[in-house]
């Protein structure tokens, strides 16, 4: 199998201190989404680095605050000319004010970083998008490409393919803005100073809206197109075997010549195109469509609610239309499945658009329409009704004492790291609190408020476990960062969710250091970061990671892969929202835990159509997978960014395993099927993870999933876990049997159990007085305060968490968000001054070009040569800095002046649909040409993306180490190398033109 990163160093630790490595047989390799979303977007340009000095400028918020003063090793988000501290620079002068958003399927429109003046592919479904310098590259792909094998790594997806760009003739936009954005539509704007075109384009859109001046309307089609119907101002044509229609204004018409389609438009200036689905009849269905092509959407807003009395979350999806001739206010929209199959009124044509997502149905003449989903529930925990005493008591009870020293477990310093050892302890202490056992309880309490207090504070002088607040960016990044959390903004949900649910199990125990005044604000900082719930707070985006129209979040923040966005996790997406549940409901804000059902909810269902597929209808039928390890843009792949290992691919969307997580058991069947895959898969039973995949298949078959524990109860815990909360989960879900999601109940915190006939029915109250939980089916349990109860199949109470805030009836009647956190104005940034010079005189010698190419041969050149590629051998081993089997590239006799600046790369590696491989470049300086090294620059590994294509390797990714000094070259020589760090399989390495070093010289 292919290595993971276990037993790395995480990578994205801040350089020159990296964190400290885990104990040996741990795996770091979880959240390589961390190679996530981002690690290999490296493009050409210089991260920007803040090195912080001095005491820190900070935001009070209660007895909580943030600092203002960029922390040492944190990078900011950067990109392409100065958008680190100016990210409006490609947004227009009318776009929305207030913080700009990430993580969305548009983002690289707005964060340039591999592209300055146009976009990556940006996946809106039923279409797919490219913005050009001459116009709006249309894509609408209906076959799959897929790759791997049925039983190893695999992937598919449908890749942007251009049928047709739309432009202005004549037009050469040097860079294309965004110009406004709404829930799920982005408007592009191109201007060249005497033409103008913005492009409206949006999720589940057929339809992209069209505004232009300084010449004619000009569509060109990737071949020659067929047109089946031109009659005044609608055109009808099949380019790629697509329908297209482009509807002008009244009274204008359109011309065709080869491949391009012309109009004056009457001189109105608008239009719009769309594609048509297959299997149609083309020119009734234009027609139709036609009514609705002039109503222009100009925006897009979605509302929910969340009904606590019958169990049910309502969302709405409403257009704001322009008629830019005629009445008509209504229009076209297709409809994901999650959103199709919940869906509460209309009804859809009869014929379906091809997406990565499965069939869209579409909605014709409309301006709203609503989806109605069953929330079924979310726990604290598991409740122990199993053995009440005897060796099964024991035994838990043995393993929560065994947690009493350490219960976080490994807890790393960074965001994440630091985020799982709290999930652990909040395990540990909520099945103590169940099981009476108060010393561990406490133990555990005190370990995360501890922790949680120190990186919610930031002092002066500190210089790590802290929050900085960037007012350009609008966002909140935890120093010290991980997994590109800080530069790319990614991943936030996955870390912060961490935090905040570990708060809320602080907040039941001790509602005074939960509430405003103490550490609740800033709680509520991080839930606003990552997903702001609160339209009207400006400092964050509005539901940054949760894509409304999608229905589930984005790990990437700036989205600029050829696949689109990416998310991997999708279980640690629902801690989140599982985590605002909580929380909301211990602290009595309905604000954030209505958002947190809604969240939930909603991605609950996409998870099981998009990552799980249970309905079998949205994977190609070739893929042979049923499931993915993440979703893209244009498809899905089984597999992750860290490992090859079915346990992993798999494993990635189930951890961590808590009572926000048992809709993964809403499906029994499915649960069952999933786990007969990996063990195919991997020739098997699981032998890395085993409790989190244990825990998996106890939702669909706990005594299979407990006869696998006693079995093998030796095994190594993942990072999260500890085998306390592994038996406990394992053995009460024996005993309960599987999730009823028929069922559901007038609080937030239920659920109900079914074994053969018997249901057992489970609430939680953790506040200070009693309640009564009434379900679906009539069935009502009276709850005493601060106890877990259940009924039916078992009679059990268990608990003592009594500090949160009644909701009378399961409803706050207040509504009232928690105010809003108060900031203070920054102070100037310290910025990082660079060494000066040595001062001598350049010796005779060979004169040095600063820019250096890798060449053939193995030399490095001034100037550029043919383009060529070499094979990097895979490193089948873990060689993190140490260089093996490497690709070497040499100059020699080189004199120049040091300049005091620091080396630059930009190296062009591919490593196909690989997976796992991490590229790693070596560059060192002879300054005298003795044979000695005197400066020797190792730099951080880049994780390869399983995407065909050429990506950038740059200094961006930071030094892994750094030895010697660097000044004048004198007869000097340059060795570059590069080898592979991890993986099994060769990267190809761009040499010729395609791959250069920049030297802090002059000649």
């Amino acid at each position: 199998m292919t290595p993971s990163l276990r037993d790395f160093t995480p990578v994205g630790s801040p350089d020159p201190t990296p964190v400290a490595p885990p104990p040996a047989g741990r795996s770091t390799g979880i959240r390589a989404m961390a190679l996530a979303a981002a690690s290999f977007l490296a493009a050409g340009m210089l991260g920007v680095v803040v090195l912080g000095g001095g005491a820190a400028e900070a935001g009070t918020v209660g007895a909580g605050s943030y600092t203002e003063t960029v922390p040492g090793g944190v990078v900011l988000p950067d990109g392409c000319g100065d958008i680190a501290t100016n990210p409006r620079l490609f947004v227009t002068d009318d776009a929305p004010k207030g913080a700009i958003p990430t993580n969305d399927w548009w983002s690289s429109l707005l964060w340039k970083r591999n592209n300055c003046s146009t976009s990556e592919n940006m996946h809106a479904h039923p279409l797919a998008y490219h913005a050009e310098n001459n116009g709006l590259g249309l894509s609408y792909t209906t076959t799959a490409a897929i790759s791997g094998t049925a039983t190893g790594v695999g992937e598919y997806h449908y890749p942007y393919t251009e049928d047709l760009r739309v432009g202005v003739a004549g037009l050469g936009a040097p860079v294309v803005k965004a110009a406004d954005w709404t829930d799920w539509t982005v408007t592009a704007d191109w201007n060249d100073g005497a033409r103008r075109m913005r492009a409206t384009i949006g999720h589940g859109l057929p339809f992209s809206y069209y505004t232009i001046s300084g010449g004619n309307a000009q569509l060109t089609a990737a071949a020659a197109p067929t047109v089946w119907a031109n009659s005044g101002s609608m055109i009808g044509f099949t380019v790629n075997g697509h329908d297209y229609v482009a509807y002008a204004p009244t009274g204008a018409s359109w011309s065709v010549s080869g491949a391009g389609i012309t109009s004056t438009l009457n001189g109105k200036g608008y239009f719009s195109v769309a594609v048509l689905p297959g299997g149609a009849d083309k020119a009734a269905l234009a027609a139709e469509y036609g009514r609705y092509a002039h109503a222009h959407v100009t925006g897009t807003t979605m509302n929910y609610s969340y009904n606590a009395t019958t169990g049910t979350v309502t969302t709405t999806y409403a257009f704001t239309t322009t008629p830019r001739e005629g009445t008509e206010t209504k229009t076209v929209v297709s409809l994901y499945p999650h959103q199709w199959r919940h869906l509460t009124g209309g009804t859809p044509i009869g014929q379906t658009y091809v997406s990565p997502r499965g069939a869209m149905k579409t909605l014709v003449g409309v301006s709203s329409f609503s989806t109605g989903m069953t929330y079924t529930g979310v726990l604290p925990e598991v409740p122990a009704v199993g053995d009440s005493s005897g060796a099964d008591l024991t035994t838990i009870t043995n393993y929560l004492n065994a947690e009493l020293a350490n219960p976080e477990g490994q807890s790393g310093q960074d965001t994440y790291w630091a985020g799982k050892g709290l999930g652990r302890a909040a395990r540990v202490a909520e099945i103590a609190d169940q099981l009476n056992l108060t010393t561990v309880r406490d133990a555990a309490v005190n370990a995360m408020k501890t922790r949680l207090t120190n990186w919610l504070t930031a002092s002066p002088n500190e210089a790590s476990e802290l929050f900085y607040y960037d007012k350009n960016w609008g966002t909140l990044i935890g120093a010290p960062a991980s997994y590109y959390s800080d530069k790319d903004l990614n991943d936030h949900h996955f870390h912060y969710g961490y935090f905040i649910a570990a708060a809320a199990t602080v907040a039941k125990f001790d509602p005074t250091w939960a509430s405003d005044t103490r550490y609740g604000g800033m709680v509520d900082m991080l839930i606003r970061d990552a997903n702001n719930y609160d339209r009207s707070d400006t400092r964050f985006p509005y539901l940054r990671d949760f894509d409304i129209y999608a229905g589930h979040d984005w790990a990437s923040g700036l989205a600029c892969f050829f696949a689109g966005n990416n998310q991997e996790s999708s279980s640690e997406g629902m801690n989140f929202a599982n985590a605002l549940i909580q929380w909301g409901q211990a602290t009595g804000n309905k604000a954030v835990r209505d958002a947190g059902v809604y969240i939930w909810t909603t991605q609950s269902a996409a998870i099981q159509e998009y990552w799980f597929d249970t309905h079998d209808q949205n994977f190609p039928s070739t893929f042979g997978h049923t499931t993915v390890g993440m979703v893209w843009g244009d498809g899905g792949a089984y597999s992750t960014w860290f490992s090859s290992d079915p346990e992993m691919i798999q494993g990635i969307n189930m951890l961590p395993i808590t009572g926000g997580h048992l809709y993964l058991g809403d499906d029994p069947a499915y649960v069952t099927a999933n786990y007969n895959e990996l063990v195919t898969n991997n020739g098997g039973p699981p032998t890395v993870w085993q409790d989190i995949i244990w825990e998996f298949l106890a939702l669909g078959d706990g005594d299979k999933a407990l006869s696998n524990f006693r079995a093998n109860s030796t095994f190594t815990s993942e990072e999260g876990e500890s085998k306390a909360h592994t038996f406990h989960w394992i053995r009460n879900l024996a005993a309960l049997g599987n999730v009823d999601a028929t069922i559901t109940a007038t609080h937030p915190l239920a659920k109900v159990f079914t074994k053969g006939t018997a249901r057992t029915y489970v609430a939680s109250n953790i506040t200070a007085k009693p309640i009564t939980v009434t379900f679906s089916d009539g069935t009502s349990l009276a709850v005493p305060a601060g106890r877990t109860v259940t009924s039916g199949a078992f009679t059990w109470s268990g608990g003592n968490a009594t500090g949160g805030v009644d909701f009378p009836g399961g409803v706050d009647p207040s509504g009232s968000p928690s105010p809003t956190p108060t900031t203070t104005s920054p102070s100037p940034t310290p910025t990082a001054t660079s060494p000066s010079p040595s001062p001598s005189t350049t010796p005779p010698g060979q004169p040095l070009s600063p820019t250096q190419y890798l060449l053939g041969n193995g030399q490095l050149g001034g100037t550029a040569g043919t383009a060529g590629s070499v094979q990097v051998a895979a490193a089948n081993g873990n060689h993190d800095g140490t260089p093996t089997n490497s690709q070497v590239f040499t100059a020699t006799g080189l004199t120049g002046t040091y300049t005091g600046g620091t080396t630059g790369f930009d190296l062009a590696v591919d490593a196909d649909t690989a997976v796992g491989n991490g590229v790693q470049a070596r560059v060192s300086y002879d300054l005298t040409g003795d044979g000695t090294f005197d400066r020797v620059e190792t730099y951080n590994y880049f994780a390869t993306d399983p995407v065909n294509g050429w990506e950038h390797y740059t200094e961006t990714k930071g030094l892994h180490s750094g030895v010697g000094t660097l000044g004048n070259l004198a007869h000097g020589t340059v060795k570059v190398e590069v080898w592979n760090a991890i993986g099994s399989t060769d990267t190809t390495l761009g040499i010729g033109n395609r791959s250069k070093i920049s030297l802090p010289y002059t000649g």
